[in-house]
């Protein structure tokens, strides 16, 4: 999938199923600042994908917390792609790598928080055929006729998963 998708990350919500065996992420990070009601905020940016993460708390008991992906520059050329969680279903043994966990206080609810977790996917692509001199090479009429046909190789990918943790401030 070499486009890119602007998705509204829908969560899940308190009470989500984390698996309590969950890898340790990659990025270790320290504690998020609490966030004020309706400000919205920068959480992450993804440089491969062209997007950042921005989270905004809602005054809305059924979705407290809300992401949005931004795509960060108009000419910027996406070297992954953004998935959508549910569809995607990452976990360690579908072969996600827990990237980050980012834990977003409420600064209206102490004992509130968003947690964001950023799972990636590496894919390996194989080298192209050799040809009959014994090269490698890459040609654009095919690219651009594969391309057209929806047969481009995968890349890699990210997705990002929000539930809610603590106490309900309502």
């Amino acid at each position: 999938m070499l486009r890119m998708h602007m998705v509204l990350v829908a969560g899940v919500l308190a009470g989500g199923t984390v698996c309590a065996a969950e890898p340790p992420p990659e990025i270790a990070r320290g504690p998020y600042p609490p966030q004020a009601l309706g400000v919205p905020h920068t959480v992450r940016t993804l440089p491969e994908a062209c997007v950042r993460i921005d989270g905004r708390y809602a005054n809305d008991p059924g979705a407290p917390y809300v992401i949005t992906m931004v795509r960060t520059r108009e000419r910027c050329q996406p070297r992954a792609g953004v998935l959508d969680a549910v569809a995607a279903k990452p976990s360690a043994a579908a072969g996600w790598i827990l990237n980050d966990v980012i834990r977003v206080p409420s600064a209206a609810c102490p004992g509130q928080r968003a947690v964001l977790r950023v799972w990636r996917k590496d894919f390996q692509a194989a080298p192209p055929q050799r040809d009959a001199q014994g090269r490698a090479r890459i040609y654009l009429k095919e690219s651009l006729d594969a391309a057209r046909a929806g047969k481009l190789k995968t890349v890699p990918a990210f997705t990002v998963e929000m539930t809610m943790e603590g106490r309900r401030c309502d």
